[in-house]
């Protein structure tokens, strides 16, 4: 085991995490629709072109774009409509050069036309109503092309569509079910046990003794494991005793591919965390300590290709500690190559913020639209006050190399 809560820097601590897990979880085969959030197994290749036929993309006429040439206001040009395709049909009608068929959004052109004129550039020639064939003068010259999708434009058969460790989007599942990809092999979701400790803990369902608190840490957990892909296993909570610490945690781990202690993991005496994560399998604890506030006393470690992960028992310090390890760590495990970006924006700050060069301050904010731009107010209160995130719209970060930040100055916000 290494020394004793030796920190490490956050950036550092992470890339030691996840180099010692190269291993990923088996997949599955779901039904395309159902698979959102879910991240792909291996590449995923196109059966067949898209659009596999050439399609309009205005309402108006196909027709040769030659026969438009030079076509003005003063001097239109004339063609001769000869037919209409209708929508969900094969275009079947031959143009000969004067001529043009009506054609709708989406609908498939003639194998004989090579463009689009939109019907705002267009007028009928007597009668609007007048039966086929009539007589239109097109306005605007169009070229070879212009108002059409051709086969392939979107994506040529058995191109990549979708890479390995993709996460699965809205506009992915779309893509999928436009080529009748209606199946799709997934990485299985992690399996996350969630152990509560300390004889002060009870449930939330209780009625707190003086002394006592109620359990928040294993749901706030559970909420970001599910928001990262993960499945949540509540184990309950365990007093401060060794022996059934270290037999809760191996079973727990046992029926999970990722454990997850909350509390007991500060330089006290009396916390245990570090001796029974170490004991769960090779190569054991990793480190203990990373250089942020809060959440300096973490414990992040990995018995036999799973991660394990020591929280502070204050669920600020809890939940900022496992964005930064154990949401990389589901990630991971579902072999995503690129993690989703939570969603970040500027904004001023609106007053000075003190920090300690050498460790990464996290800062919950509250932001307010003003005349100038989005502005960002700190929340400052202490680790165990979980309303300083509740009351919060994201965090900000004071990267270890500065001490502290400025009232105005422009800061990246990590919107929750």
């Amino acid at each position: 085991m290494p020394e004793f809560f030796n920190v490490l820097p956050p950036d550092e601590a992470r890339v030691l995490l996840l180099h010692h897990l190269g291993w990923r979880l088996e997949t599955e085969r779901l039904e395309t629709a159902k698979a959102l959030g879910r991240v792909t197994a291996a590449p995923i290749l196109a059966p067949h072109a898209l659009p596999d036929f050439r399609r309009s993309t205005m309402d108006g006429y196909a027709l040769r774009a030659a026969d438009t040439f030079g076509a003005s206001e003063s001097l239109p040009a004339f063609l001769l409509i000869v037919g209409e395709v209708a929508m969900g049909q094969a275009a079947e009608v031959v143009l000969e050069p004067g001529q043009a068929t009506i054609v709708h959004t989406g609908g498939m052109i003639p194998a004989t036309a090579d463009a689009v004129a939109q019907i705002e550039h267009t007028q009928v020639v007597g009668d609007p109503a007048a039966a086929l064939p009539f007589e239109i003068e097109v306005f605007r010259p169009v070229a070879v092309g212009q108002n059409v999708l051709q086969v392939g434009e979107d994506v040529l058969p058995q191109s990549e569509i979708l890479p390995a460790g993709h996460l699965l989007r809205p506009q992915d599942i779309g893509g999928l079910l436009a080529l009748g990809i209606t199946g799709v092999e997934v990485s299985r979701r992690p399996r996350v046990a969630i152990l509560a400790t300390g004889d002060e803990v009870v449930t939330p369902q209780e009625v707190p003794r003086p002394g006592q608190i109620r359990d928040i840490n294993t749901y706030t957990i559970a909420g970001q494991v599910e928001q990262a892909g993960g499945i949540p296993l509540l184990k309950g909570i365990i007093p401060d005793d060794f022996s059934a610490l270290q037999t809760a945690a191996t079973s727990a781990l046992d029926d999970s591919d990722m454990l997850v202690m909350s509390a007991g993991s500060s330089v006290s005496v009396r916390d245990m965390s570090v001796r029974v994560l170490d004991g769960l399998g090779e190569p054991g604890v990793l480190f203990h300590g990373v250089a942020t506030r809060p959440g300096k006393p973490t414990i992040v470690g990995v018995a036999n290709g799973k991660p394990l992960l020591g929280l502070p028992g204050n669920p600020v310090s809890a939940m900022i500690q496992f964005a930064m390890f154990g949401e990389p760590a589901i990630y991971h495990l579902q072999g995503l190559q690129n993690p989703p970006r939570h969603g970040l924006v500027w904004a001023k700050l609106s007053q000075n913020i003190a920090s300690e060069s050498g460790r990464e301050d996290y800062i919950p904010v509250r932001l307010a639209d003003t005349a100038e731009g989005l502005l960002a107010t700190p929340i400052f209160g202490k680790s165990n006050l979980i309303y300083t995130l509740v009351h919060a719209d994201g965090l900000i970060k004071v990267p270890l190399n500065k001490a502290g930040l400025p009232a105005g100055e422009m800061v990246e916000v990590r919107l929750f």
